[in-house]
């Protein structure tokens, strides 16, 4: 939302709790000034709220309402602190001035007497602060009916006589006799202090204090003058928000910021070790018996954790929707992971269905002083993955080298997109031989960046979800290429063939595409092939059989020869299999193997391509045992080198002289 709109909106709200002495125009205007305000210093914001008198009962309500979620808790909280304390601050100073009209009725006492007392007493009894007079040796002189409320009295005269100092908690009465004596002493004018006061039934109250001294007609003190202001919900709601802040609302752990805290706490001063637990299967909990039972089973598992942690002396922390986190002084790795595992593995019954988990780990054992809180955690969660990849209950201990080449791999493909949109991803055309012809088949459209292979490639935009849009790209493009082709060489031009990648084989929406892009561009049908992944024909999707049913040939690409790779074949159409694996030498036991393999394959009426074949004698070995073709033996070329060297080859020699 806009800053203005939730300007106005705020305004409104505002003026619907509390009398604000401004036009709507000044109010929105200070409201927006605050808005941008807020991010930086929400103390300021809460000071301009009470000097605009937005101070009715549900005015930081109304507020929260309007900001929240524009802005999150953690802020929001800090401007709720602040307008209470300032809130408080107003009010003091209104209790200032009530000070003073005590003060000069004291004054005026020899001139005046009956009405001042009158309008003394009237402040004095009607106040919403208790108040009360005390003498030099600490005793109560005077003090009305809500301080003797807030001690637990039924009257201030149950007061008189007593020591004030006596009703405070006993950690507190030295410093608080310490500042009495300060303003005494004229080393300050007033003070004003939180402190916890023990009513007379035991119960802790926690008040405001603002004492300051009362003079003679002559100015010489004579008495001290305290207003204690009951802030016990306040300080509660203080409390619940601190807590809110550094606890898991769900299980009680500490959150991911708490625990962040403490561990910079103790990193460089101990030999620390983190654990990031990641709970396995637990979806299957959510999914199969619903989220009421997969959070009181997160509860159960917090439990154990938090008992666990308690034996060990270490924090542990809930900092995700199944993941936790443990860290643990001078600690033996293996047998934590252990205790761990133990912990989870008894089985629990939840709403009648006996449950038991395991986790997969990271850790990161006494990881050098210099690192980071935030590093540690990013280290500990690459370690957790690297765990999950292994399987379940699997556990693995944070590599750096390992680690440094993974980042470089993600940096690289979080770096993709904006590649693509800079145009720094190109096509390129690797050509397709006939083993036995030597001709040249056609060619297969490969993207190509920053010197990584068309595969690389396709499986960075495999881990950012990038495949699918540029594989459409892809499509499109090499298609508009291979028409303009077809059109300046008619049957010269070579056939273009597109290998897919796994979600683009299985995409929903690929028959679409490809018609779409033949209708665009204007190429003709069979003058393309296309390879689909092997995995999404296993898993069941249609794609091959429409396309083919299309006119359009088809091919496997990934194929190694399993027993469902070769049932696919009777079963779905297509032209080619296409693998990767390396040529077999004659001396090897997998040629044979291989032959037989590719004889199989012949038996269905299915031609054999070999990929990433790069040299002339891996090329004959594949030819010796019966492949069709190969890709790869010359470099790809761009589409411009493509299109001179078929304009090269149409071109008659120049005549005999």
């Amino acid at each position: 939302m806009e800053l203005p709109e939730l300007a106005a909106r705020w305004m409104h709200a505002l003026t619907s709790t509390a009398y604000i002495p401004l036009s709507h125009a000044e109010i929105e205007q200070a409201l927006l000034d605050s808005l941008v305000e807020l991010p930086e210093s929400p103390e300021s914001v809460a000071d301009r709220l009470v000097s605009l008198h937005a101070t009715g009962p549900d005015s930081l309500r109304a507020t929260i309402e309007v900001l929240f979620p524009t802005f999150e808790l953690p802020l929001l909280a800090r401007l709720s602190s602040a307008y209470a304390h300032y809130m408080r601050m107003d009010a003091f100073d209104q209790q200032e001035q009530i000070k003073v009209a005590i003060v000069r009725a004291k004054q005026r006492v020899e001139r005046t007497l009956k009405v001042s007392q009158a309008r003394f007493q009237e402040v004095f009894a009607s106040s919403a602060l208790g108040i009360v007079i005390i003498d030099f040796d600490g005793r109560c002189v005077e003090a009305n009916d809500t301080l003797a409320e807030i001690v637990g009295l039924r009257a201030g005269t149950e007061l008189i006589g007593r020591e004030l100092i006596d009703f405070f908690h006993p950690e507190d009465r030295a410093a608080l006799a310490g500042s009495y004596r300060k303003v005494r002493a004229g080393h300050v004018d007033r003070f004003r202090d939180q402190r916890k006061l023990i009513r007379e039934d035991g119960e802790p109250v926690w008040v405001h204090l603002a004492a300051s001294l009362l003079r003679d007609a002559d100015g010489e003190p004579t008495h001290h003058v305290t207003m204690v202001e009951d802030i016990s919900e306040l300080h509660l709601l203080q409390r619940s928000l601190d807590h809110q802040l550094l606890h898991d609302s769900l299980t009680g752990l500490s959150n991911r910021q708490h625990f962040i805290t403490q561990v910079e706490r103790r990193l460089g001063n101990d030999a620390i070790t983190l654990y990031h637990l990641g709970l396995d299967a637990f979806s299957v909990v959510n999914n199969g018996l619903g989220h009421e039972t997969g959070d009181k089973l997160l509860k159960i598992v917090a439990s154990r954790l938090g008992t666990l942690a308690a034996e060990k002396k270490a924090l542990v922390a809930r900092i995700g929707g199944d993941e936790f986190a443990m860290m643990t002084i001078s600690d033996h790795v293996t047998t934590t992971v252990e205790e761990i595992q133990a912990t989870l593995a008894e089985a629990t019954f939840v709403d009648d269905h006996g449950i038991a988990l395991s986790a997969s780990i990271g850790v990161v054992d006494r990881p050098p002083a210099f690192v980071t809180a935030a590093e540690l955690m990013r280290c500990a969660n690459a370690a957790l993955r690297q765990a999950k990849a292994r399987g379940k209950r699997q556990w693995a201990l944070h590599d750096p080298h390992d680690d440094a080449r993974r980042r470089g791999k993600y940096a690289l493909a979080a770096s993709m997109p904006g590649a693509w949109e800079h145009g720094e991803l190109e096509i390129v055309y690797a050509p397709v031989h006939d083993l036995e012809t030597r001709e040249v088949l056609g060619v297969v459209a490969r993207l190509h960046w920053d010197d990584l292979s068309h595969n690389d490639t396709m499986a960075l935009a495999d881990s950012t979800g990038l495949s699918l849009p540029i594989g459409k790209w892809l499509l499109r493009e090499a298609c508009a290429q291979a028409a303009g082709w077809v059109a300046e060489f008619g049957d010269r031009a070579p056939t273009l063939h597109i290998t897919l990648g796994a979600l683009q084989s299985r995409d929903e929406d690929l028959v679409a595409d490809v018609k779409r892009a033949l209708d665009e561009t204007g190429l003709p049908a069979e003058r393309l092939r296309i390879a689909l992944d092997i995995s999404s024909v296993l898993a069941g999707d249609d794609n091959a059989v429409v396309l083919h049913d299309s006119g359009i040939v088809t091919a496997l690409d990934g194929f190694r020869g399993g027993h469902d790779e070769l049932a696919v074949l009777t079963e779905v159409p297509v032209r080619t299999v296409i693998t990767r694996a390396p040529a077999p030498s004659p001396e090897s036991p997998l040629r044979q193997a291989m032959r037989d393999l590719i004889t199989t394959v012949h038996s269905f009426g299915v031609r054999f391509g070999v990929d990433e074949v790069r040299t002339l004698s891996d090329a004959e070995h594949w030819r010796s045992i019966g492949a069709d073709g190969v890709i790869g033996l010359l470099p790809a070329l761009s589409a411009a080198e493509v299109t001179k060297l078929l304009t090269t080859a149409a071109s008659p020699p120049p005549a005999a002289s």
